[in-house]
Formats: C-alpha cells, sequence, structure tokens
C-alpha cells in the first residue's frame, strides 16, 4: 500500500503537561534537549562549537537574529522544490530524526521504494527508514517543516535522514564541495608550514578562544574592542578584593582604572556562572548595537582562555537598590529624583522597544541592573538574558523562562510567552518598589500575606493609595505626582499582557498631568501566601536583605 493509495496523513500534537515549577537544578545541562532549540529546518549539535546549523540547501530565515545568536526563526530554503521528479535527496548522517508532527508511515516498505514514494508527493519533504536497529524495510516519511532535528557524534550515531532539495541545490552544493576541498587543503598546509611555536600559542590563547566564542566571525558583529587579558588584570590590581564593587548570579565587579585615566567597570564571570557562552555573546553583540543615555555603554570585552569580561563605563553610585532598599541610601533619595529616575528608566525601554535598529525586550529589569552615574541618572545594565524581535512578531514563546522572582510577568512565568509587555510588568512593579522603599517579593505585612503589588492594589481600591508612600520622603513629594506614579505603576503590574500599557503611552501618562488615566484591573499574582513563606520582612529588615538571583524556569511541555 502506498501513500497515494492509503492517503493516510497522521499528525501528532504535543500535549502540554504539568506547569509546576522547579527549581534551576532541573534544567537539561544540553540546550539540544530544548525541543526546537534551533528552530525548524536545523540541527542542534552540543558537541560544535556553532551549535545551530541551517540543514544544507537552507538559510537562516532571520540572518540578524542569527548574528546575535537567536535562532528560533530556524531556516527556510534558498531554492523552492521542484517536483515532478526533478528533486533529489541530501543524506543526513547521525541525527534523531524530526518530531513527527505530520508522517506517513510503512513498515513493509524499502528504502529505495520510500525514496520514491516520497519523490510522488510534492508535500513531501525528507524520509528515513522507520526501524530504528537498521532492518532492510521501513518507511517514514515527513511533510512540511523539519522540527527538533539533533545531530550525534559517531560515538552516538544515531540515524541517516535523507533531506529533499531542488536538483539544482544539489548540483550547487556538490559543485561547491569539489571547488573548496582542495583549497582548503593547500590553505590548512601552507599555514601549518609556516607558523612559529610562538604563533601556535598566540592562536591557542586568543584566536582559536575567540573563535571558540563566535565573537569574531564578521567584523560587524562586534563594534568595541577587545581588551588584552594582562590590561584588565593590571587595571583591576589583579582582581583585589578591595577592587570588588558588586556581585550578581553571573560573577563578581571591579572597579577598574585604566593607563589613560578612564574608570571601569569589569564584569568578570566566574567559571560556575549561570551565563553560558550564549548568554554572553548575547550581551556583547546586542549592548554594542544600542546607544542610548538610559542604557550602561559597553567599552569593551576581555577573552581568554576560560576568562569571559564584559568592560563597561564606571557608575560611581552603584545600582538602584542601595538607594531604595537600605536605610542609608534611601534617605538620600528624595521624591523629585525618584520620579526622574522612574522617568528615565521608562525612556530607556522606550529606546529598546521601539526606537532602536531592533526591538529589544530585556526580561530582567529589577532595581540590581538600574546603574546610576555621578548624577543620580539611570542607566539599564546587564542584557544577557535579553531578546530581540525583527518584522512583524509581537511575542515569542520560550520554554526556558529567565528573569528575577517578584518581576516576572504572569503570562512569562506560567506558559513562557513574552512581549514588550513582560517588561512593562516588571517597571510596573520597580515604581511601586520606588514609591515605598519596599520590596515586592518580600513584602509583609501584619494584616495579609499579599506582596507589594497585591498591598497597593488594596489601597488603591480603599482610596488611601499615599499610604503606599516611603515615610522619609513624606515633606518632599507632590501628592499628584505619586498618586500619578502609583496610578502608572498599577496599570503596568495588571494581570493580562493586553491590559497593559505600551511604553510611549507610559511616558505620555506621566509626563502629561492633565492625561485622564483608566482605571487599573487587579493586578498578577494577586493571591495571598501561607504565613509560612510571606518572608517576614518588616520595612527596615529589607534593607538588609539582597534579592538579585536571576532564576531559569523549564516549562512543561
Amino acid at each position: 500500500m502506498t501513500l497515494s493509495e492509503s492517503g493516510i496523513l497522521q499528525r501528532f500534537v504535543l500535549m502540554e503537561g504539568s506547569t509546576e515549577w522547579t527549581t534551576m537544578d532541573a534544567v537539561p545541562t544540553d540546550m539540544c534537549d530544548n525541543y526546537g532549540q534551533c528552530g525548524a529546518n536545523s540541527v542542534c549539535r552540543s558537541y560544535k562549537e556553532s551549535t545551530c546549523e541551517c540543514l544544507e540547501g537552507f538559510n537562516p530565515k532571520s540572518p540578524e537574529e542569527w548574528k546575535l545568536f537567536n535562532s528560533s526563526s530556524g531556516c527556510v530554503r534558498r531554492t523552492l522544490l521542484e517536483c515532478q521528479r526533478k528533486d533529489g535527496f541530501m543524506k543526513l548522517e547521525w541525527v534523531k530524526l524530526p518530531d513527527l508532527l505530520e508522517f506517513w508511515l510503512n513498515k513493509s516498505m524499502s528504502t529505495k521504494e520510500c525514496e520514491a514514494e516520497c519523490l510522488k508527493n510534492c508535500s513531501c519533504t525528507a524520509y528515513a527508514n522507520s526501524d530504528i536497529n537498521g532492518g532492510v524495510n521501513g518507511c517514514l516519511i515527513w511533510f512540511g517543516n523539519l522540527i527538533d532535528i539533533r545531530g550525534y557524534n559517531q560515538e552516538n550515531p544515531g540515524q541517516d535522514l535523507y533531506i529533499r532539495l531542488a536538483a539544482s541545490e544539489l548540483r550547487s552544493i556538490r559543485e561547491s564541495n569539489v571547488k573548496e576541498s582542495p583549497v582548503v587543503v593547500l590553505t590548512v598546509s601552507v599555514i601549518c608550514g609556516m607558523l612559529t611555536l610562538g604563533f601556535v600559542f598566540w592562536c591557542i590563547t586568543w584566536k582559536i578562544t575567540s573563535r571558540r566564542l563566535g565573537l569574531l566571525r564578521k567584523k560587524e558583529d562586534v563594534e568595541v574592542p577587545l581588551f588584552d587579558f594582562t590590561t584588565v588584570a593590571t587595571a583591576t590590581n589583579k582582581f583585589s578584593q578591595e577592587n570588588v564593587i558588586g556581585a550578581g548570579g553571573f560573577g563578581p565587579v571591579y572597579k577598574g582604572h585604566l593607563p589613560n585615566g578612564q574608570n571601569i567597570a569589569v564584569k568578570r564571570l566566574s567559571k560556575d556562572s549561570r551565563q553560558g557562552l550564549k548568554e554572553f555573546k548575547n550581551e556583547v553583540v546586542l549592548i554594542a548595537k544600542l546607544q542610548h543615555r538610559n542604557l550602561v555603554r559597553l567599552l569593551g570585552y576581555c577573552v581568554q582562555g576560560d576568562e569571559k569580561m564584559l568592560i563597561y563605563e564606571y557608575m560611581p553610585n552603584k545600582s538602584l537598590n542601595y538607594f531604595i532598599f537600605e536605610q542609608n541610601g534611601s534617605a538620600l533619595l528624595t521624591w523629585p529624583k525618584r520620579l526622574d529616575i522612574v522617568l528615565g528608566i521608562v525612556r530607556g525601554l522606550l529606546y529598546l522597544h521601539q526606537d532602536s535598529r531592533l526591538q529589544v525586550i530585556h526580561r530582567d529589569l529589577k532595581a540590581s541592573n538600574i546603574l546610576l552615574d555621578i548624577n543620580l541618572k539611570p542607566k539599564i545594565s546587564d542584557f544577557g538574558l535579553a531578546r530581540t524581535f525583527g518584522g512583524d512578531e509581537s511575542e515569542m514563546k520560550t520554554e526556558r523562562v529567565v528573569g528575577t522572582h517578584g518581576y516576572i510577568s504572569p503570562e512569562y512565568a506560567i506558559d513562557g510567552t513574552f512581549s514588550v509587555k513582560s517588561d512593562v510588568f516588571s517597571l510596573g512593579v520597580l515604581m511601586l518598589e520606588i514609591v515605598s522603599g519596599m520590596k515586592n517579593r518580600n513584602f509583609f505585612h501584619a494584616d495579609h500575606h499579599h506582596n507589594l503589588l497585591g498591598h497597593a492594589w488594596l489601597l488603591w481600591k480603599e482610596g488611601r493609595a499615599l499610604e503606599l508612600l516611603y515615610t522619609c520622603l513624606e515633606d518632599s513629594h507632590l501628592k499628584s505626582q505619586v498618586l500619578r506614579c502609583i496610578h502608572v505603576g498599577l496599570l503596568c503590574v495588571q494581570k493580562f499582557a493586553e491590559d497593559r500599557p505600551i511604553m510611549s503611552c507610559v511616558l505620555s501618562m506621566l509626563t502629561n498631568e492633565e492625561a485622564i488615566l483608566p482605571q487599573p484591573k487587579q493586578p498578577g499574582f494577586f493571591i495571598e501566601r501561607s504565613s509560612g513563606n510571606a518572608g517576614a520582612l518588616s520595612r527596615n529588615e529589607e534593607s538588609n536583605t539582597e534579592n538579585a538571583v536571576t532564576i531559569t524556569l523549564p516549562e512543561a511541555r
């Protein structure tokens, strides 16, 4: 029985499992374990330097995103199939076969018959032997995009997959391979003959390391200079403990001083850092392309051996954490200055969401990622978790939920769906924290077990919103400004993403006191915690508690 005779087309739909969260320990160590990690028509090889590769005959659907190490958009054909028996097949060895989304199976058909059957149907895109033990018979045919192909090395051989390509594409690939082989051999021979021991050492310690990280593949990829390790070590007094000015989930931050007199901040990724190669490359390439007065400026980077460092402009006033959560700092930050900081953060996000070359979603906006310059002007920092949107995209879905407890939006935490509205939610949390001087997650109140968002909502409904204001600010505030800031903050943290305003509207509502604001709806996560995990932290105790841990939560499928 043939495909055309049976007309059988089987479709499998992935069923979503439990949405129960797990800790980071449950996250797969191999990124290729993530379903569809590299998008459609690509192969994921965790043992290679470039993890995601398009199948032969395919190109990235969004080259700009691939340059930024975001391959989720997948790949598309260079040449459309010609059908009518003018197509052929390219053999892909040692792989886990694609997911069975649209397929046809015949257990008695030979491999040759399987190839002929695929060519009969213009919608067929690949075939393979369905017998995983390598039997003679068994035909498995795919239709549409090929999803979740994983490549193995010869120690774990996998199976062979035959991918359908236009005849002209096959000829082009074969001719290219014939032309390139002698050139590659000749080039390698000449280089090996001319290399000195010193040059080999230089390649190992710098060029090969940088190439492994994928940072120097193209000149336009990185628009900031590469610092050598000796320069950075000297600037930080050999990474002296006395020069440490901060620390996060990815490693310590040192103050440094360059020979030209410039102060720098050096973010040195620890060897066991949760920020891997992908996040490091993402931050270097992305920040280098972003230029705004409310974004921290990347001056360069350093790569040598296992060392990975980012060199930023130095911010003498640390992060916003100190000025809103610690008693000594809180007293220094008057209401007008707090409002200026809010507006600066909003302008920075507006640039990321709307005015930059690529639409950027920060995904980890929080007080510790807002740095303050000598004039207390805010600058958004830490783009290791940022993602970019291109074309007509408005939202994405991921199986790896990253961010910080207390700032993550409901739709992102539960479904893995993120958009500009995810940053809007984080901004709303931050605005309420700036007004109150209290952290959302560790907030405690004697009368209920809600977080800070829930407390603000209860006060708003009772017409007592001004009670949210930090007591030290009572002599330095304008009632209308504070109420408007709380109002906009509650609009930003509404449960459903579609109810939240976009960043341009947030800026307009904060700066135009004549504008009439809509009434906010219930905030996300408006549910009381049990008394045992409420945090039991008063406003005074809050100043001694650090909550700058970045988490990764996998979404069940």
